[in-house]
């Protein structure tokens, strides 16, 4: 039996209210609730449960994408079925790096669909003869309409289908512009079906809002399978891969690319693309193993103390660093190692646009530190991971014997880390222990330059 509901949902955010209201009780917008009327069918059939041990589980063949840092972060390859939504700022190479994978997939034989809604077909063949994914099994079709896609993926059957983007398609049965909050949820609510139903790998191309955030719905992460953000400075060369949710893989791991003339190309060799450019026997230069998720980063600190004549100096964290954790090494290094820095600027940062947020990288800063002050080279084979208290203790990290393997990898001999943690016992690399912080500085950078570690 069926039952007529009347409810007024809000043109901005979806949400739904019963009763009629000047302001929508989610978004805050003001007269934004419009009236609808849906049926609701009332079934009275009991529903076939059955026990979770009992359930079978069928192994599924994902299909690789042909790239590895992509099958990295989607945790082996697209899943047959699956949705996913690859979200990121404006040119930073979301369209680029799916048109190579399209590429890559046609020329091992496989049918692949691209729906762009952004580009003429003539603009996308442009760029695949730039990109060399020219093949007669990539299929490209210029159109916004829903059911023309949805009938188009069915028809055509291909192994991926991408929809570039989810922003720009539009159904005719929903009476709102393409792009509006409505239109983004029941176009992404089809395309989610017809994956299911079909078996096909489905890709959205997501746009982002001036901060960062996925323009349209929240509902949109939710009903796709993966949420995959393309991060990167767009004056920069280097693009970094995440994988916000994932229903069928970790969502720790770190795929990284570099733009070039010709595309995007993977970046395998994490550690020796970060230090290529690095110089030997240069002051305030320390090495941090650091770790992305599940992914173990060889990056370099470096930090710049120079006089000031400012009533307040500068304390200035660049490169993903957190500028409040660089004030408090900046105090622990004046109260617990003796260094004035009262009178002097302050700067420090991440070389390769890679962003560290974890405590792990407080030794490896507080060291440069120390090295700029004291105008003393760090040497080249050494590398530090630790978190400083306030008290000037250096506390333990966790997985520092990957770490250590990582750094032993790109040719670090010596590596400074936390007394308190595990022994780290790496061929090729000695674990020097340390305590506080005014240790590891004496270890690093002794008074006499001719006995300093390495």
């Amino acid at each position: 039996m069926s039952k007529l509901r009347t409810l007024h949902r809000c043109d901005q955010c979806g949400w739904t209210t019963s009763r009629w209201a000047g302001r929508c009780g989610d978004c805050g917008q003001w007269n934004t609730l419009r009236e609808s009327t849906t049926a609701s069918v009332v079934s009275a059939t009991t529903l076939e449960h059955h026990s979770i041990v009992d359930l079978r589980i069928d192994s599924v063949s994902r299909v690789s994408s042909g790239c590895g840092e992509l099958d990295r972060v989607l945790g082996g390859g697209l899943v047959p079925g699956g949705v996913a939504l690859l979200g990121g700022e404006p040119g930073i190479g979301k369209s680029t790096l799916l048109l190579q994978m399209l590429g890559t997939l046609a020329a091992t034989g496989k049918t692949v669909l691209l729906i762009t809604g952004e580009e003429s077909e003539a603009q996308v063949r442009m760029r695949a003869e730039r990109l060399g994914a020219l093949s007669d099994s990539l299929r490209v079709v210029a159109s916004t309409c829903l059911d023309s896609a949805t009938a188009l993926i069915r028809q055509l059957r291909p192994t991926v289908a991408v929809i570039d983007s989810i922003q720009t398609m539009e159904d005719e049965a929903i009476d709102s512009t393409a792009g509006s909050v409505t239109q983004v949820r029941g176009c992404a609510a089809a395309l989610v079906k017809c994956a299911k139903e079909t078996g096909i790998s489905v890709v959205l191309v997501g746009q982002v809002t001036k901060d960062g955030t996925l323009a349209g719905p929240r509902v949109l992460e939710h009903v796709v399978d993966t949420v995959l953000s393309f991060e990167g400075e767009r004056h920069g060369s280097l693009r970094l891969l995440r994988a916000v949710k994932n229903r069928f893989g970790s969502t720790e791991e770190l795929g990284l690319f570099e733009m070039a003339e010709n595309g995007l190309r993977e970046v395998a060799d994490a550690g020796k693309r970060f230090l290529a450019d690095r110089q030997d026997g240069l002051s305030g230069s320390v090495v941090l193993p650091a770790l992305d998720g599940q992914r173990p980063l060889i990056v370099e600190v470096q930090a710049l103390v120079s006089r000031t004549n400012l009533a307040q100096p500068r304390r200035s964290a660049l490169g993903g660093l957190d500028g409040n954790r660089l004030s408090l090494l900046c105090a622990v290094l004046e109260r617990r190692a003796s260094f004035d820095l009262s009178s002097m600027d302050v700067y420090a940062s991440i070389v390769g646009g890679v962003r560290v947020t974890e405590p792990a990288a407080d030794l490896a800063i507080g060291l440069a530190l120390a090295s700029a002050c004291a105008d003393r080279a760090i040497s080249a084979d050494v590398a530090a991971a630790g978190e400083i208290g306030l008290g000037g203790e250096v506390r333990t990290v966790g997985q520092i014997e990957r770490r250590a393997r990582e750094a032993a990898r790109v040719g670090i001999r010596k590596i400074l880390v936390p007394a308190t943690g595990p022994i780290v016992q790496v061929p090729g690399v000695e674990s020097i222990p340390v305590r506080t912080l005014a240790e590891a500085i004496a270890t690093a950078l002794p008074r006499s330059t001719g006995s300093s570690v390495g």
